[in-house]
């Protein structure tokens, strides 16, 4: 494929990857997956989702990737697989590549001292994932990070993304987190029925894990993803009181959008 019209008209450039395929049983998009980059340098970074200047080239693309000044470049149609989600879940769905359309948002990440997302940045990046609600019917809860889907592998697009500030704008899911206070929690080597409680709590809300009442690793790295998008002030991996609060007034938001039925944009009570 040399080249394509893109999707969205607030693509500023078409920059190909090859890097894509066929959507599998040939399943319409249903969710973005937000991402950054984690490379010192953007334009770096885009060459290697475009498989340009690695040996082999590395097996990776995003349908958008947006710059730190605003401009959106579109990678992978729509229509097309982009591999962008590696392994990862949700909902007990293993093929995230096959429903989502990924955002590469360029950003150095932790690794590189993890700056703030400049303003600049941020307004394309809620107009682009607008126009993609719009246009897919994307419900707000399955507006996500590359971290939800595999926590624990990813920490992106992190902490200081404002995910509040997407909610404001009509992009994605969100409650005002419960402050962050002293009290009893659940956290690594635990073994209880709370544990199964809270486990069973976040995979209704979609995240990628079983109950089985033991709190390990995998239960520590989805529960410091779930920090991450919906309670950024402490990301430590303990389910402390204000994680639990912040969980369960989500999950009722969450029954209203299914009960509710209005998919992108609707507002939990």
């Amino acid at each position: 494929m040399s080249g394509f019209a893109p999707d969205s008209p607030l693509v500023t450039l078409v920059k190909t990857s090859p890097n894509h395929g066929e959507r599998r049983h040939h399943r319409r998009p249903d969710m973005i997956v937000l991402h950054y980059t984690g490379m010192q340098s953007a334009d770096a970074a885009l060459d290697r989702l475009c498989g340009i200047g690695e040996q082999p080239p590395p097996d990776v693309s995003a349908h958008y990737f947006v710059y730190e000044d605003g401009r959106i470049v579109q990678c992978v149609p729509e229509a097309r697989r982009a591999w962008q989600a590696g392994a990862s879940c949700w909902e007990g769905e293993e093929d995230i590549n096959s429903r989502s359309i990924g955002v590469e948002i360029a950003n150095p990440g932790h690794e590189f001292g993890y700056p703030d997302f400049p303003e600049a940045q941020i307004r394309p990046v809620i107009a682009l994932c607008r126009d993609i609600i719009a246009r897919h019917g994307i419900r707000a809860d399955r507006v996500l990070a590359h971290s939800d889907v595999a926590p624990n592998r990813k920490q992106d697009p992190g902490e200081k993304f404002p995910w509040r500030r997407l909610f404001e704008a009509g992009v994605g899911h969100w409650v005002e987190p419960t402050p962050v206070a002293d009290g009893p929690a659940l956290k690594l080597g635990d073994r209880s029925a709370g544990v199964s409680q809270l486990q069973g709590l976040l995979a209704e809300y979609g995240y990628g894990i079983n109950p089985t009442g033991f709190f390990g690793d995998q239960t520590r790295d989805v529960v410091a993803a779930f920090q991450r998008h919906f309670r950024p002030a402490r990301v430590d991996g303990i389910a402390d009181g204000s994680t639990l609060d912040t969980l369960e007034r989500l999950l009722i938001g969450r029954r209203f959008l299914l009960a509710d039925g209005s998919g992108a944009g609707a507002r939990a009570p």
